[in-house]
Order: C-alpha cells, then sequence, then structure tokens
C-alpha cells in the first residue's frame, strides 16, 4: 500500500496584480512509498508549500488527485499532521494538554490520552517540561512538542513545513538529530518542506527538487543511519549527495 500519491496535480490561481492566471503547479506526480522520509527542496516560488498546504487539505487543488491510503483528499483529516515553521501551540494549556489535543478531538479517554502524550514526551525527551506552559519553553523546545503533538495522533502522513528555520543553527542541528531519532523509532510517513539542501539531504530517504511547478529529479539518499552532524559533516558521501541535490536546485 503507497501511504502518499499525487497524480497529475495542478494548482492555478488568479494573480490581480499581473491580471492573469498563473500556474503554480503543473502536472505533478509523485509517490510516497508508506514509512519513507520525502524532502521536497527547490527555489523560491517553485511551488513547495502550495504543494503541502493542499495534501493538507488547506488549499483546493486545481487538477489531478491527492491519494492517502487510497482515499481522495478533499479537505484537513486527522490522517494528515501538521507542523509548522510556526509553533502553533496553544499558550492557555501545558505541554502535555498540547500533545493530548489531537486523540482528546478524536474521542480518546482521558487517562489514555494523558498516558499516549507521557509517551511521547518521553521519546522526545521532554517529560519534565509536560506540565509547563509554551511560553516557559525555549523556541526548539517548543518545536520539539510541535512535532511529537502532530505524532501523537497517529497520523498517516507527517507533512512539515520548515518547521526549523525559526531557531538558531545550533539547535536546528540537534532538531534534526532528535526528528531523525524519532523517525527511526515510529517510521511515519514524513514530507518535509524546507529550502536548506544540507537539512534536506541529512533528514531524507529521498529528496525531490521542483522548479516552476514541476517534479525536476528525484534523489535517493542512501546514508546509513543513525544520522549526526559530527561524523556526517565528514563524510564525503553526503558532501556528494548535497552538492548534486545543490546542482539541480540552481539549475532549476
Amino acid at each position: 500500500m503507497k501511504s502518499l500519491v499525487l497524480e497529475h496535480l495542478a494548482k492555478t490561481y488568479f494573480d490581480p496584480y499581473r491580471g492573469t492566471q498563473v500556474e503554480a503547479i503543473k502536472d505533478l506526480s509523485l509517490t510516497v512509498e508508506e514509512g519513507d522520509f520525502v524532502a521536497v527542496v527547490g527555489p523560491s516560488g517553485c511551488g513547495k508549500t502550495t504543494v503541502l498546504n493542499m495534501i493538507a487539505g488547506f488549499v483546493p487543488k486545481t487538477g489531478g488527485r491527492i491519494l492517502v491510503d487510497d482515499r481522495e483528499v478533499s479537505g484537513p483529516g486527522p490522517d494528515r499532521g501538521v507542523v509548522f515553521q510556526s509553533f502553533a501551540l496553544f499558550p492557555w494549556k501545558t505541554v502535555r494538554e498540547n500533545v493530548a489535543f489531537g486523540p482528546k478531538m478524536r474521542g480518546v479517554g482521558k487517562v489514555e490520552r494523558a498516558r499516549i502524550a507521557d509517551e511521547y514526551l518521553e521519546m522526545a525527551g521532554l517529560s519534565h517540561a509536560a506540565d509547563r506552559y509554551p511560553n516557559e519553553l525555549s523556541g526548539g523546545m517548543q518545536q520539539r512538542v510541535g512535532v511529537v503533538r502532530a505524532l501523537a495522533n497517529n497520523p498517516d502522513v507527517l507533512l512539515m513545513d520548515e518547521p526549523f528555520a525559526s531557531v538558531d543553527a545550533q539547535t536546528r542541528m540537534t532538531l534534526q538529530e532528535e526528528l531523525t531519532r524519532i523517525w527511526e523509532e515510529r517510521r511515519p510517513t514524513v514530507v518535509f518542506i524546507t529550502h536548506d539542501v544540507g537539512e534536506a539531504v541529512f533528514l531524507a530517504n529521498k529528496v525531490v527538487v521542483l522548479a516552476r511547478g514541476n517534479l525536476l529529479a528525484e534523489v535517493d539518499i542512501s546514508l546509513p543511519r543513525p544520522r549526526v552532524w559530527d561524523s556526517l559533516v565528514h563524510d564525503n558521501d553526503f558532501k556528494d549527495l548535497s552538492n548534486q541535490v545543490l546542482q539541480l536546485v540552481r539549475s532549476a
């Protein structure tokens, strides 16, 4: 079974400044296997976030189909979890309550959703912060809460839109390592949008390069796991793959 399939996906919108229709996405087809980690890169304006928003159901498509486990996407749903660049946590809820929110909306009982929240918080090294509020956490900790909150709802596909772009470089590297560890443990299907080629190669099993709304290339990333920056930053295969993807982005 395929977790996510895009078939001839298209998105056209009216640009009032130009007074014309603009093709943001043109006949895009892509298959993401169950349990895979796919990073999507490309120059600004190539349609990365538009694709993610259509998969999430936030933006209607103009043409084609989006299938999640053979079910056509027609709007937002719990089968797709989203992690945004902004932390998007509920400031009036504790960390535990934020993580338990998705299961609560699905009707999971109080005791069970607390157990689920505590399990994911422990996995992310956040058990000590369970009773704190978001404004009591660092930016990196808030984003870790955002990731496990999405995972706690057990989505078929986890959609991530440049989730680490707003934190400092050192925290970003730590979060990248943390995400790869969590992914290895739980194996969710992930579509990760980023403008950072190094981040894409570090995280993913496959990097998809978009150009002007089209699929330009798919690059398999066969680097061994677990992945940590201290070893990969000097790895020739990592350097070669990063350079290959970077040249594709530049050509776009």
